[in-house]
């Protein structure tokens, strides 16, 4: 049987045809996020499931298949409560999927402790269950419902197998982590990728929908001037960045380390296992790009500064 969660208020959600979006906590705020739930003639299918997954019924329970976008904690915290349905996630994030050494993976290094310490952390908050019967779905991939059908559409760097997921005839489009909040775009683990990311930014746009769906805080846009605007508020973050650090290096070279201590996308002092190891890789990878245009260069003691 499931595992029993603390009761909570009916979830609130809201129908296109066959597909029902069930929004989480604060409209899918971090750590949970928003459940999508497919009603289709011959199957019913979960796109994700995050923590309100756990709080919705029978409408999830009964879910027969689910297809995830990509693969973190927050986006499997209700596949413990699915043990028989058949689990779908790109080849990329598969193996993260399947066993904790393949979600210590995408993450990145980190000691043994500090490992323990994230599995435990998964497993209280997010009932974490690795799922070695995954199965793997390359771009392009087509789920026929019956009724509807899903389209996959690759678009890395937050992950290194990310996906938008599109539902016919709804036109509804599952985005997942381009979430488009004032956070600004993630690409800090071991398996992101800053310049995937913004060729996917600029892909995003171009797929064919109406209806378009983010896995945390944004919740639904049906409008897509206003879908627009955010997408390129949210893209804006990564030029905010850039500049951050050009900052940090007007008052003269800096080592990585110490660029890092500075911090670029947390509050200096905010700590926590995967902090310093995801401002490394994106400080790394912006410096990449500045070094590639010259705008930066790195001494033989391998301080960086501007030109």
């Amino acid at each position: 049987m499931p595992a029993q969660e603390p009761a909570r208020l009916p979830v609130s959600h809201r129908d296109f045809g066959r597909v029902s979006v069930y929004f989480g906590e604060r409209s899918g705020k971090y750590p949970d996020g928003n459940q999508i739930l497919i009603r289709g003639s011959e199957i019913r299918v979960a796109l994700d499931t995050p923590l309100v997954s756990n709080h919705i019924g029978a409408a999830f329970d009964d879910s027969e298949m689910v297809v995830l976008g990509h693969v973190h904690e927050d986006h499997i915290a209700g596949l413990h409560r699915l043990p028989n349905a058949p689990v779908y996630a790109h080849v990329r994030d598969l193996p993260t999927v399947q066993s904790w050494d393949g979600m210590l993976a995408a993450y990145g290094d980190m000691d043994p402790s500090q490992a323990a310490a994230m599995r435990a952390n998964f497993e209280r908050k997010f009932h974490y269950t690795p799922r070695p019967d995954a199965i793997g779905y390359e771009d392009g991939a087509v789920w026929d419902l019956g009724s509807n059908r899903i389209t996959a559409f690759h678009l890395p760097g937050h992950t290194a197998g990310h996906c938008a997921l599109l539902i016919e005839p709804e036109d509804v489009l599952f985005i997942g982590d381009i979430d488009l909040t004032g956070f600004g775009p993630y690409y800090g683990d071991a398996c992101s990728n800053l310049a995937d990311f913004r060729r996917t930014l600029e892909a995003v746009a171009h797929i064919p929908a109406k209806v378009w769906v983010t896995s945390h805080h944004r919740g639904i846009y049906t409008d897509r001037e206003h879908f627009l605007r955010d997408l390129a508020s949210f893209t804006g973050k990564l030029d905010e960045r850039e500049h951050k650090l050009c900052a940090m290096l007007q008052a003269g070279p800096r080592s990585l380390e110490q660029l890092i201590e500075q911090r670029l996308l947390y509050p200096p002092g905010y700590d926590a296992a995967w902090v310093e190891g995801a401002e490394r890789r994106t400080i790394s990878q912006h410096l990449t790009e500045l070094l590639a245009r010259g705008q930066v260069q790195q001494d033989a003691q391998g301080h960086y500064q501007l030109n």
